[in-house]
């Protein structure tokens, strides 16, 4: 059985009204239900939003998006990555409802209980669809991997500076800015 964004959106409904915490997405026709993610995970998601929000926003580049903004891709599953943006010129308006779109900068964070694999496989989807930057952030390796439609993919440690260009020139961040401080 293939379902659709309208089942998507009765399940939410239901889920909603439960009071249950999932973040739903469809992915070929099956539905997919996550949990929330661990607070490590979410924190660098909040950091990564905090630091492009803080260069974005000014210079009215475009929108960004937490994993709760869910995207309906050209093959009409309905995703949401951990963190996304879109060029200004792409979405000059917010909708009420999910965005017909391929964000232009999906992120991926790896929480405690994913696999590498899974997640690459869906940054490369976003690439395949039309996003221009995937990037996978590991922090069980501390490394943050930036892949580009050509296939190429660059790997960063702490000591690299993360830039991207083609989306937000001038703008870069330490690495090491992303991993949660420790607070002694």
């Amino acid at each position: 059985m293939t379902l659709t964004i309208q089942d998507v959106e009765r399940l939410q409904q239901k889920l909603q009204e439960e009071q249950q915490d999932y973040q739903v997405e469809l992915q070929e026709g099956n539905i997919l239900v996550m949990g929330p993610s661990d607070i490590e995970s979410s924190e660098i998601g909040a950091e990564l939003i905090r630091l492009l929000g803080n260069w974005i926003k000014p210079r009215k580049l475009g929108r960004i998006f937490d994993s709760s903004g869910g995207f309906i891709m050209p093959n009409t599953d309905l995703r949401a990555p951990d963190v996304s943006f879109v060029a200004a010129a792409r979405l000059k308006r917010t909708v009420r409802d999910f965005a017909q779109l391929v964000p232009d900068l999906v992120v991926e964070i790896k929480s405690k209980t994913d696999r590498i694999s899974k997640l690459e496989e869906k940054v490369k989807l976003f690439l395949d669809l039309g996003a221009r930057i995937g990037i996978l952030i590991n922090p069980d390796e501390l490394t943050v991997s930036v892949y580009r439609p050509n296939g190429d993919v660059k790997v960063f440690t702490d000591e690299d500076k993360l830039t991207i260009n083609e989306l937000f020139p001038g703008w870069e961040i330490a690495i090491s800015e992303l991993w949660p401080p420790v607070f002694e």
